[in-house]
């Protein structure tokens, strides 16, 4: 449908051809020319889905962080304790 559009049809005879909003058309040839490099600066497909696995592997790396954050506090905190019960026998 893209190429129809690009080749000169309008998106009301494509609407109407095959049954789909005008509205779902201008979105397909907006993204269509963002992948082409012709958009209006949005994300391509390719940069939403990198930029969608970079956020997931983010989320993923801060949990981590958070647990390690936890045992580290947690293995302190065991330690001073060795180190009080040590002291006081």
């Amino acid at each position: 449908m893209v190429e129809l559009h690009w080749a000169g049809r309008s998106f009301n005879e494509l609407s109407k051809e095959f049954g789909c909003t005008t509205w779902s058309i201008r979105q397909w040839v907006k993204q269509a020319d963002r992948d082409a490099g012709r958009g209006d600066g949005g994300l391509t497909s390719a940069e939403r889905e990198e930029l969608t696995r970079l956020r997931r592997e983010n989320r993923r790396l801060r949990e981590e962080r958070e647990i390690l954050s936890k045992a580290a506090a947690w293995f302190a905190n065991e330690k001073v304790a060795t180190l009080k019960r040590s002291s006081d026998s």
